[in-house]
């Protein structure tokens, strides 16, 4: 018998798949994977359709097409004004999981710490680990998720070498506010630290906030790993497309991984997006659409007996079932399945720990009949 010794012992099939799968075998409402159950744009698809029939079915170019990256500039330019060079220091990726993946594997050495904020989502820390490097959490807590800057620094050490941060937050739909980024700043001046920022979310921010990414600062701006992901933004999850920023030197490093780990992306669905992304309505009118959905989601619950929790970002609606049961959270997604039809995800599963708050995540990326049956459902809990 063959003797292998797993780099990942311990880590199982992801909690995403474990719980679309039972929510299939149940027929239930699935709720709990972060995909839409509707159509992105046919515009879209007519583009992909014809970059296909002009012949754009070739290696794209290692860095990414150079229309997109153009174009990716233009709008980070247009939303921020914040200059990139998208010869340099934009490169398309095979998803944001893939440039996160690579971003670590650019910089991550053994013994390398790198502080997580939990919940997280659930690729950072076994990446880290992958690649030999110590993962330090800092463990959030519900309702707010805040972050007391004082407390991170104590996890601070002379081998701590990146923090990563995610706003607007997977699961928890927490954002990062400006005080929270002069505070990093702060702890972070005078170190060689770097930042790898996972901003998939950024256009979906509500309620009038605003998405305080980390290239608004120089400060961080100039050590820090930015990911985006296409398929949020389209409605594409599927399309497995996305993007990283960085400033040239980190870059650099950024496509030594990128080249010998996809090389590139899919050329037909980068020409298509790079002239959908033309029309700048295509992205900015997105908050509004999943902010009336968050409306609409949270409404229907409130005629429930589960406590919403805020959301200011993202398209999960987390609540808390603490006074309608005591079962562990992953025994009551479960159940929650099986005897009512609806499939979530236990939040304890974004802790290394295991922490369990009695809160579960909804995605409320669905059409609103959907949505609508799985509140009703859900109001007989």
């Amino acid at each position: 018998m063959l003797n292998i010794q797993s780099k990942l012992p311990g880590v199982g099939t992801t909690i995403f798949s474990v719980m679309s799968k039972l929510a299939t075998a149940h027929h239930a409402i699935n709720l709990s994977q972060g995909f839409p159950d509707y159509a992105c744009d046919p515009k879209l698809v007519e583009l992909v359709n014809k970059a296909m029939k002009d012949g754009f079915n070739q290696y794209a170019p290692m860095t990414g097409n150079h229309l997109l990256n153009e174009t990716i500039a233009q709008k980070v330019e247009s939303l921020y004004q914040v200059k990139y060079n998208p010869e340099t220091e934009i490169t398309v990726t095979a998803g944001g999981t893939q440039a996160i993946f690579t971003a670590l594997t650019s910089i991550i050495n053994s013994g390398d710490e790198v502080i997580i904020f939990e919940p997280a989502y659930d690729c950072y820390a076994p990446t880290v680990r992958l690649l030999g490097g110590l993962v330090k959490t800092y463990e959030l807590s519900p309702p707010s998720y805040g972050i007391d800057w004082d407390m991170v620094k104590k996890l601070f050490t002379s081998r701590t070498r990146m923090i990563i941060l995610n706003s607007p937050q997977n699961p928890t739909g927490s954002i990062l506010s400006d005080e929270d980024m002069k505070a990093l700043i702060k702890l972070i001046g005078g170190t060689d630290i770097l930042i790898l920022s996972d901003e998939v979310y950024e256009h979906l921010i509500y309620d009038g906030e605003k998405h305080n990414s980390v290239m608004l600062y120089p400060e961080l701006k100039e050590r820090s790993f930015i990911v985006a992901s296409f398929g949020k933004l389209l409605h594409a999850t599927g399309w497995k497309l996305g993007y990283c920023l960085a400033p040239e030197l980190l870059m650099k490093e950024f496509r030594k991984v990128h080249q010998f780990n996809v090389f590139s992306v899919n050329s037909a669905m980068q020409q298509a997006i790079a002239q959908y992304l033309q029309e700048p309505n295509h992205y900015n009118q997105i908050g509004l659409f999943f902010e009336q959905k968050r409306d609409y989601f949270r409404t229907l619950l409130s005629e429930s007996r589960f406590e919403l929790l805020p959301c200011k970002g993202s398209y999960f609606q987390c609540v808390s079932y603490a006074k309608i049961s005591d079962e562990k959270d992953t025994d009551f997604s479960i159940r929650l399945i099986k005897e009512f039809g609806v499939a979530s995800i236990p939040v304890s599963a974004f802790y290394q720990k295991a922490i369990d708050h009695k809160i579960i995540r909804f995605c409320f990326a669905k059409e609103n009949s959907t949505l609508a049956l799985a509140a009703e459902k859900l109001k007989n809990v």
